[in-house]
Parts: structure tokens; C-alpha cells; sequence
């Protein structure tokens, strides 16, 4: 995929989140990083589907860990942010910066 093809806003959450949380990148702490610091609530589903949509445009690798006890027997499924994933990223923040250039919002004193 090509890195300044722009990506949506929750696909940009999910590639940061996915960053923020390095080695421990599975759903259940994805999605909590991204309603802990947008105040958002994120549907599963919507998680899922942008996880292998990433993946699919060569943004993100997953692997699927060994299954465990705790999961009943399940394994779960690790992302790691691919350099592309990185490009894209960068291509979309520097492209909403050039855009904000002159609107950026005032400060509002408390």
C-alpha cells in the first residue's frame, strides 16, 4: 500500500495505540489505550476489522502467541507496526499539520 494514501482517523488510533503499547499490542489493551486517551468508546468489532485491515495493507504483522489456561486453550493474537505503518503515519500527521498551518486553535485560559 502506498504510505500517502491517508489514513482514516480510528486506523491512525489503532497504529498509535499499537505503538504506544510495544510488545503487549493484543485487542483487549489496544482498544483501552484508545478509550483511555480519546475518551472514546471503541466497539470490538470495529477494533477486529480495522486490526485486519492494517494488516492487509502491509501496516501491521500479528502473531498469534501460545494458547493459555487463563484463555481457555485460546492464544492471543499480537501487532507489531510495520515500517509502512510508520510512513503512513507520518505521511497523515504531516499532511493534518500542513492543513491546521494558520487554524491553529486558541488556548483557552481557565
Amino acid at each position: 500500500m502506498n504510505p500517502q494514501t491517508p489514513l482514516g482517523e480510528f486506523e491512525q488510533l489503532v497504529l498509535l495505540a499499537v505503538m504506544r503499547l510495544r510488545g503487549d499490542a493484543y485487542a483487549v489493551p489496544i482498544r483501552q489505550e484508545i478509550e483511555e486517551r480519546t475518551s472514546r468508546s471503541v466497539a470490538r468489532g470495529a477494533l477486529y476489522v480495522t486490526l485486519d485491515r492494517l494488516e492487509e495493507k502491509g501496516y501491521l504483522k500479528s502473531w498469534l502467541a501460545d494458547a493459555t489456561a487463563e484463555r481457555g486453550g485460546r492464544a492471543k493474537r499480537f501487532y507489531e507496526v510495520k515500517p509502512a505503518g510508520v510512513k503512513a503515519l507520518e505521511y497523515s500527521w504531516t499532511a493534518l499539520r500542513s492543513m491546521w498551518e494558520g487554524l491553529e486553535p486558541k488556548r483557552r485560559e481557565a
